[in-house]
């Protein structure tokens, strides 16, 4: 952790990383110049080369796709041209998917970009701010003052705190809302159950997936809610070392949370008498190096224990063997969010949050075509149409062609399966998945095609090159999408899909790799006159 920290600190300070400075500090270290060579080509945010004076960086995938950054990026290029000083990159997702098409003016994050010749100019950039604070109904304080008073009212008993906890969030049926769905509170209860003196609580704050940044508003406005939950969490299994895992992008995001932990120590929250419970807590922000794969579990714990983010593999699994081989209890922002409430209000109040038939609340993220994408907080069993309207409907009063319920690795879905309701088991049912709660729509009209190639193509990207398959078939996919785009290939050639996506599945180590190809084989099983014809 902490020579990742140092590399990171000297890119802030010189802007890139000489091999000079690379080598002095293998020498200060004590570590093979090798290993720090492995890290710095390893992680996206290093560069060796000098930065130019003003750098541009503009999202190539999906949602910005869709906003236009295709042409942003032509037009800047062309500006470029005459330009020395002006550098432009294309970037993976930059999390702002609300603000597309998004960019970063030096690693500043701007949008929506919509005039080249403004980003050339600090007084005509679209520069971000910290969101302002909203009144989301999960949070169960009325005032600042009342914050953490569900953790206050607990933790003069930990036996009976951790016992509350589990008990209330195994009643709930909160499942993690990261992707993958594991009962919260099982979690919470088999990292509690190991023997272990030390323990540590990390907090997954590396939203990368195109599509997915809901995670980045809760961190803006409600960070009270990470940091309590995170506090309960450590209090329940024994830990006393929190960890919140921040994906480098969101700079803006990371001020609102550091102030919520000064906050949070000048309470006694935090530190060696975590609001007066007799024993330690305290929580300490990791800076992500770049990379989607570091979303994955054990990529990131790789990467905390100052090693290349790549997955390991399972069993076991963190919560027995996590960060330097002790249990570790890892869960998402917006989890840790949601346990507050259901533990200061009770699971029969959560259960009563949901739509008729349904329990709890969820923060879905929503963009593409649609009027006001953002994040909006929903009864669990709301229609994808019913989010829909409360977005103001499709842009233009287009018409719907087809949706991803749950970021870039779930599945296409028609307009005909609108109406079903936002929650694990019924999109699954629906034949996709909730995944991360990233909504995205697509109007007709749009190139599905060529939208389901921008997504493998993204998961080529990003993949770690660790399993073999992984790496050469996701990338043996885009070539063979791409020449069948321009025309260069048959359509016949399409059909060693399915056999490449199946080998992927069952021979990646992560999940990345066992959905890369999953976007182009379901709009092929769904749109499949959406095929390009010679």
């Amino acid at each position: 952790m902490e020579l990742l920290r140092e590399l990171l600190d000297l890119q802030c300070q010189h802007g890139y990383l000489a091999d000079q400075q690379l080598e002095e500090l293998a020498q200060r270290r004590g570590v093979p110049r090798y290993h720090i060579e492995g890290l710095v080509s390893f992680y996206s945010q290093f560069r060796r080369t000098p930065p130019p004076a003003r750098q541009v960086a503009v999202c190539r995938d999906v949602v910005c796709q869709i906003n236009g950054c295709g042409t942003l990026r032509t037009r800047l290029e062309q500006l470029a041209e005459n330009d020395e000083d002006l550098e432009i990159v294309e970037v993976s997702c930059l999390g702002r998917c609300d603000q597309a098409p998004a960019v970063a003016v030096n690693h500043h994050p701007a949008g929506p970009a919509t005039d080249p010749n403004g980003l050339l100019d600090d007084s005509t950039v679209p520069w971000l701010e910290v969101p302002r604070s909203r009144d989301w109904q999960v949070d169960p304080y009325r005032t600042v003052d009342d914050r953490y008073g569900t953790l206050e009212q607990l933790v003069s008993d930990i036996p009976a705190l951790a016992n509350s906890c589990i008990s209330q969030l195994n009643d709930a049926g909160l499942r993690g809302m990261g992707g993958a769905g594991f009962p919260t509170g099982r979690k919470w209860e088999l990292v509690a159950a190991e023997s272990s003196d030390t323990k540590y609580v990390i907090c997954n704050a590396d939203e990368s997936e195109p599509g997915t940044f809901k995670d980045r508003m809760l961190l803006a406005t409600l960070p009270h809610l990470v940091i309590e939950g995170m506090a309960l969490a450590g209090l329940t299994v024994g830990a006393t070392r929190g960890i919140i895992f921040l994906r480098h992008e969101y700079s803006i995001e990371q001020e609102a949370l550091e102030t919520a932990l000064e906050d949070a120590r000048a309470r006694g929250v935090l530190g060696s008498d975590a609001a007066g419970s007799g024993r330690a807590f305290e929580i300490e922000i990791f800076t992500s190096p770049g990379g989607y794969i570091l979303g994955e579990e054990t990529a990131l714990l790789e990467a905390l224990e100052d090693r290349r983010g790549e997955p390991r593999n399972k069993p076991p699994y963190p919560g027995q063997v996590g960060l330097f081989g002790e249990p570790t209890l890892i869960n998402n922002v917006e989890t840790f969010v949601l346990s507050v409430p259901i533990i200061a209000h009770g699971s029969d109040w959560w259960k009563r949050q949901g739509a008729e038939g349904f329990s709890g609340l969820k923060f879905v993220s929503l963009s593409g075509d649609v009027t006001r994408p953002g994040v909006y907080e929903i009864p669990v069993g709301t229609t994808v149409a019913e989010l829909i309207k409360q977005a103001g409907g499709v842009r233009d009063g287009a018409a719907v062609r087809a949706f991803l319920p749950g970021g870039a690795s779930s599945r296409f879905l028609p307009a005909d399966r609108l109406d079903t309701p936002l929650d694990f088991d019924t999109i699954a049912n629906a034949g996709s998945m909730l995944g991360t709660g990233a909504v995205i729509i697509i109007a007709e009209g749009r190139d599905l095609f060529d939208l389901a190639t921008n997504l493998v193509r993204f998961f080529r990207n990003e993949s770690c090159g660790k399993c073999v398959p992984c790496r050469i078939g996701s990338h043996h996919a885009v070539g063979v999408l791409e020449r069948v785009a321009d025309g260069t290939t048959s359509t016949n050639s399409l059909e060693e899909l399915p056999a490449l996506a199946q080998t992927l599945e069952q021979t990646s180590i992560c999940g990345l790799g066992q959905v890369a190809l999953v976007p182009i084989l379901s709009m092929l099983e769904h749109f499949p006159d959406e095929v390009p014809r010679p």
